[in-house]
């Protein structure tokens, strides 16, 4: 499939239930809420085009057609939720070509997955120390965490009860680590600020036979990330399931030793008076991960890369007519890795903040969601449905057009 099929929005026939208990298929005219196709207008809620990438508060990406019709699959039928994560995950484990020890566990978002692994090695199988979590009596209660790797989702880490320890220097860790502590945490997208490094963070660990966990969660593309962690030897390592891999939005993965990701699933639902619990991954969003992921694998990632690169120059060359205004082009080191464009203009020329021109996007039917700061716009082109580039490049040169000083 070619790039830009690969993007587009489109949708499978797929037979669905009707209320008989024997599951009879058929494909009766949908009446009622969603009769019209358009449920969010039948709710009131406004569609966006989405020029800012992955980002959850906007639902993540759009599932394939064939993950939905996977998932369609999967709701038709029981499964035991443990023999099905078992299974997925190593099915999953095989396509990644994980180390030998290795395996995965579908979580609820890479979010779910941090609180679930630490939560398994806090307790291991030890029923009554699942049950008494987030009381650490007994266990180990400590992380070690880089200061310049906290982050709004160390939350999850901090619900188990652990207690988070801060350092900054080689000489900090050691001294932190101690017999309270349980395991080494690595916020991978801010590799670059930490003064440890991904390599020398493990090798640490190893050094002290403590798990090392490293937080992935958008760091695929480049699609080598699922396995490179792995392969290096973090004991856990988390993704979203719901971004660049276009799974469902509310899965991830939890990837590691056999033995760590047993444990986190008997702190995770279906079990019950569990940390966990109100994690709870359906049967759908599991087979769907499995699917979105041997999709996402066999993609043609430079072929895409391309036609994001060409959506991203559609709007350029529109807006750059403007006078004073400029694009540039980068991609980040790491998380969210795809081509990204920095939107600029001289104030003196088109007298328009970037919040201003931000919220006048927004403000625009269709709505249009682009990210930026103080000093510009950003766009990505990586969850644009085909033609909405050519939307984008018309409404924002509308919008600087109109405010170029006079």
């Amino acid at each position: 499939m070619g790039a830009t099929g690969v993007l587009a929005a489109g949708a499978l026939s797929v037979p669905e239930l009707t209320g008989s208990p024997m599951g009879v298929r058929h494909s009766a005219a949908l009446s009622g809420f969603g009769a019209s196709g358009e449920v969010y207008k039948e709710l009131g809620v406004t569609t966006v085009i989405n020029g800012q990438g992955t980002m959850t508060v906007l639902g993540g990406s759009l599932i394939r057609p064939e993950v939905e019709a996977v998932m369609a699959q999967a709701a038709r039928h029981f499964v035991s939720i443990p023999d099905l994560e078992v299974a997925a995950g190593n099915k999953i484990a095989q396509m990644l070509k994980l180390p030998d020890g290795y395996t995965v566990m579908v979580t609820s978002g890479a979010a779910g997955a941090l609180q679930s692994g630490l939560a398994g090695i806090l307790t291991k199988d030890n029923p009554e120390f699942i049950k008494q979590l987030p009381d650490l009596t007994g266990m180990k209660s400590e992380v070690i965490i880089q200061k310049s790797h906290r982050y709004p989702f160390d939350h999850q880490l901090r619900a188990t009860g652990v207690k988070l320890v801060e350092v900054e220097t080689r000489d900090d860790v050691q001294r932190a680590i101690c017999d309270r502590t349980a395991m080494m945490h690595f916020s991978n997208f801010a590799n670059a600020e930490g003064q440890i490094k991904v390599d020398e963070w493990l090798k640490i660990a190893k050094q002290h036979n403590i798990p090392a966990f490293n937080d992935a969660a958008a760091d695929t593309p480049p699609v080598s990330h699922l396995w490179d962690y792995a392969n290096m030897g973090y004991d856990l390592v988390t993704f979203s399931g719901g971004k660049a891999i276009r799974g469902p939005q509310c899965a991830g993965l939890l990837l590691g030793r056999k033995d760590l990701v047993s444990y986190a699933l008997l702190n995770n639902s279906p079990y019950e008076d569990t940390l966990g619990r109100g994690q709870k991954i359906g049967k759908e969003e599991i087979a769907g991960m499995v699917k979105a992921l041997e999709l996402y694998l066999n993609e043609d990632h430079d072929a895409l890369a391309k036609e994001w690169s060409r959506r991203l120059n559609v709007v350029s060359d529109a807006i750059k007519r403007v006078p004073g205004v400029t694009t540039s082009f980068f991609e980040p080191d790491i998380a969210n890795h795809v081509p990204t464009m920095k939107i600029s203009w001289d104030m003196k020329r088109v007298n328009i903040a970037p919040r201003d021109a931000s919220k006048a996007l927004m403000d625009s039917k269709p709505s249009i969601v682009l990210g930026g700061s103080h000093d510009g716009l950003e766009m990505t082109a990586f969850m644009l449905k085909p033609g909405e580039d050519k939307i984008i490049a018309e409404r924002l040169t509308a919008i600087l057009k109109d405010h170029v000083a006079s």
